[in-house]
């Protein structure tokens, strides 16, 4: 008995976004502030908390998180991801 043609492409499908899922994950990795030149203190009047890709944390003055850079961020620290928000 031959499996129907439908039956065969969604096995394809499923075997082929299988394959790609732990790919995409890897990519999703942040990069460590020692790469990415963060430091505590602003560039000049670059903040983290005026970045697009700050998180805030629970408080405003409160360390927050990055979408760039892995761990804790000082909202007035300053890193070469560094983008303003519009």
């Amino acid at each position: 008995m031959k499996p129907a043609r439908r039956t065969l492409l969604k096995g394809a499908v499923l075997a082929a976004s299988i394959a790609v899922a732990p790919w995409n994950a890897r990519g999703q990795a942040k990069a460590t502030k020692q790469a990415m030149q963060y430091q505590d203190k602003p560039k000049n009047d670059q903040t983290c908390d005026t970045c697009l890709q700050w998180i805030p944390g629970p408080k405003a003055d409160s360390q927050g998180g990055c979408k760039v850079v892995e761990g804790p961020i000082s909202p007035k620290g300053w890193c070469a991801a560094y983008v303003k928000k519009a």
